[in-house]
């Protein structure tokens, strides 16, 4: 790991980017879903969708769902009967998620504060590692990719679902102009903080393009690694195999 990692545009030391990322989802957790609608118009309700379908959660599986605090993958995989651990870094989200949880009638989830660099779950523990718009978030991205290997079980899968590149051409000019210019106002007005919403789109530039992304994939170990581009790349499924 480098002496400075990216926080948005800026290079900051690894320690400060994890307190500050912390504080950028402690404000937004309360809005989180108001402004992942506003800002996808619902959009992201259908990449998780599909997602989850990727995924192919089976009933008696275990499942953990890293950096999953709201809930939004692990309420679609519950029905599956898998046994679904969500965790999360950040307590606010998991509040949120908890709370979302308890208005559902869904108590069959378990959640846990957890790191995804530092992970205190046993070797091949379990069977699907999933992680949506959360990997660009962590601070050591190697390690944490390295965590979801040791986790899995041989024959486990990971899956990651990320914002990309854009690499359709003029909706790349479009999109930029977009989440550059409006996605902050839109955090000011809706959850009156422009400072996170500018972070997370900064995040979003500074993610590694998809062959990068899927080569860190490959790297932690493993294997059959796949790319799947949603509308040009706006947001991916990396996809990967333990043996």
């Amino acid at each position: 790991m480098t002496d400075t990692v990216s926080f948005g545009y800026e290079d900051v030391a690894p320690a400060e980017k994890t307190a500050r990322v912390g504080g950028v989802f402690a404000s937004v957790a309360s809005s989180y879903d108001l402004m992942n609608d506003a800002m996808s118009a619902g959009m992201h309700r259908l990449w998780k969708d599909r997602f989850v379908r990727r995924v192919k959660p089976r009933a008696g599986e275990q499942i953990l769902d890293m950096a999953g605090g709201t809930g939004d993958i692990a309420f679609r995989m519950e029905s599956s009967g898998a046994r679904i651990t969500v965790a999360d870094i950040n307590p606010a989200m998991l509040e949120v998620g908890m709370d979302r949880a308890r208005k559902r009638g869904i108590d069959s989830l378990v959640w846990t504060e957890a790191n995804a660099e530092t992970l205190t779950f046993p070797d091949r523990f379990f069977d699907a590692y999933t992680i949506a718009f959360g990997i660009r978030n962590v601070t050591d991205i190697p390690a944490a990719l390295r965590e979801a290997n040791r986790v899995l079980r041989r024959g486990g899968r990971f899956f990651c679902l990320e914002f990309s590149t854009v690499e359709w051409p003029g909706f790349a000019e479009v999109y930029d102009a977009y989440s550059h210019h409006l996605v902050p106002r839109m955090g000011q007005l809706l959850a009156r903080d422009a400072d996170s919403y500018r972070y997370l789109i900064e995040s979003i530039r500074r993610f590694p393009p998809m062959p990068a992304f899927e080569a860190m994939v490959r790297e932690a170990g493993f294997v059959n690694t796949r790319v799947e581009p949603i509308m040009g790349g706006l947001v991916a499924i990396h996809s990967g195999w333990k043996i």
